[in-house]
């Protein structure tokens, strides 16, 4: 992918991974990032997490996210005026009138590897390769044999408008529960994972087969499994947040023999209702019972023939009517063919990355804040972490991509939605809930359970929609516990978390 000549410097940078080592690429983020704040003269941090209400109700003017747009037309930057770029015009707090390449974004601990073409943004911690500071040398020489009974590294997936950022303050105390490696990656579109837009069109040697977009549900379980490739293990925990949860799931029926065990928090998976199939089975056997005594009925009966016959009307009469049926349903299908069409290229039109500016910039961060039980901890650090990613080139338009792929991508494969499959789960889940969760509320999560054979339910008092961030001492008391009974570790010792 090309740097822009507005973050230059970033093109010295060398990203060299091996496979198996699970390892951050060597270079200084910290100083190249400093390096390229100190000639943009226009750079504030302090400005990146402020904004007032009048800079909110100005006029919108749309200004490009990136120097150039996919072939073929889509995000054309014709429609980009130079009067666009007005100096001062800020979306959720960030100025957009210079964005950067995602690595000029990148901290110090931030590593990036390369998938289907894709430069992900992860962050890695070792327990086994930094134990540091004496309260982790003394869980680890304490608890050795629980280190290795639990063993497996663990994959974190972020939710919808979220990153790497919202694992922070977790990923340290996991992998001291774990005794492994613990990974945090941004989805395509999020956070500082890479954001390629030309994925529409085929190469030449392809001309049959439709490229994998990089925004989609596919995409993301496959890069899940390649990432417990990178870390070199056969199996990994997964953890899942909120729309991460569904990638989670996912990512178990595509893989099921390399998930060790399923973590869903606050999991926007929607929980099917209960099937009478007792009242079914009823009414089955009744109508066979009906049907015999008929037939019993007809044998004796002089009119047989008549009464034959008006079955074999009635059997006509619903080959009629299912070849309408079948007709309507290929009429809808084409509707809905065009109505996928113009949905997907509504969300590729210059309004589109208006009105998704505009969203942003007016409900982005009240939306965190109101996933917050307590207010009073939606802090401006943990708002600067969440809004940073806006500074990244092309972030509106991925967003957009994003949402198209949600909305209107059509899933080639024969097998049921998730819903019709939570029964197929065999291995370890927990589900961890708040029980004021605006976003997800808690009885979705009861329903979920209900329905995902012997799996465990924890619902935390006082809080909302991101337990991993406002409660994190007890979601990691909750996790240890179950990964405890789920992998046979002894009752009575526990990894002491620290935060």
């Amino acid at each position: 992918m090309m740097m822009s000549t507005a973050a230059g410097v970033v093109n010295s940078i060398s990203v060299n991974y091996g496979r198996r080592q699970g390892g951050c690429s060597s270079f200084n983020v910290t100083q190249l990032c400093n390096s390229n704040f100190k000639s943009n003269s226009k750079f504030n941090p302090s400005l990146m997490i402020t904004t007032t209400a009048s800079t909110r109700t100005t006029s919108l003017h749309v200004s490009a996210s990136s120097s150039s747009a996919a072939p073929g037309g889509q995000f054309s930057d014709q429609w980009v005026d130079a009067k666009t770029k007005q100096s001062g015009k800020r979306i959720a707090g960030i100025d957009q009138d210079e964005l950067l390449d995602p690595k000029v974004l990148a901290d110090a601990d931030s590593c990036f590897c390369e998938f289907k073409g894709v430069h992900i943004h992860h962050k890695v911690y070792d327990a086994e390769s930094k134990p540091n500071s004496s309260l982790q040398n003394q869980a680890l020489t304490q608890l050795p044999q629980q280190i290795k009974k639990i063993g497996f590294p663990m994959i974190l997936l972020h939710g919808f408008g979220a990153s790497v950022f919202s694992w922070s303050r977790v990923m340290k105390p996991l992998g001291e529960v774990t005794g492994s490696k613990v990974l945090a990656f941004d989805r395509p579109a999020f956070g500082l994972t890479s954001r390629p837009f030309s994925f529409h069109h085929s190469s030449p040697d392809s001309k049959d087969k439709k490229p994998l977009n990089p925004y989609s549900m596919a995409f993301a379980v496959l890069a899940t499994l390649y990432l417990i490739d990178f870390l070199a293990a056969e199996k990994a925990i997964v953890v899942g947040h909120s729309a991460g949860s569904l990638v989670a799931v996912n990512s178990y029926f595509e893989a099921p023999e390399r998930v060790a065990a399923l973590i869903l928090v606050a999991p926007a998976i929607l929980a099917p209702r209960v099937v009478q199939k007792v009242v079914e089975r009823n009414r089955s056997e009744r109508n066979e019972s009906n049907d015999r005594i008929e037939k019993e009925r007809s044998d004796l009966n002089p009119m047989n023939r008549f009464i034959k016959l008006l079955k074999m009307l009635s059997m006509f009469i619903k080959y009629i009517m299912r070849s309408i049926v079948q007709m309507a349903k290929g009429m809808a299908d084409m509707i809905n063919s065009l109505y996928k069409k113009a949905l997907s290229a509504f969300l590729r039109s210059a309004f589109a990355v208006t009105v998704v500016r505009m969203v942003m910039d007016k409900f982005g961060l009240a939306a965190v804040r109101n996933a917050f039980y307590d207010s009073k901890k939606f802090t401006e650090h943990i708002a600067y972490g969440y809004t940073k990613p806006l500074k990244a080139k092309g972030w509106d338009r991925a967003l957009l991509e994003f949402t198209a792929a949600m909305l209107t991508d059509t899933d080639s494969d024969p097998k049921p939605p998730v819903a019709k499959r939570l029964h197929e789960i065999s291995c370890p889940v927990l589900i961890v809930t708040g029980d004021t969760d605006r976003i997800v509320p808690s009885w979705n999560a009861e329903r979920l359970s209900r329905a995902i054979p012997g799996s465990k339910l924890e619902v935390l008092k006082h809080c909302g929609h991101l337990p991993h961030e406002e409660k994190v001492e007890e979601f990691v008391s909750i996790v240890e516990r179950f990964l405890q009974n789920a992998f046979g570790c002894s009752e009575g010792k526990s990894v002491q978390a620290v935060v």
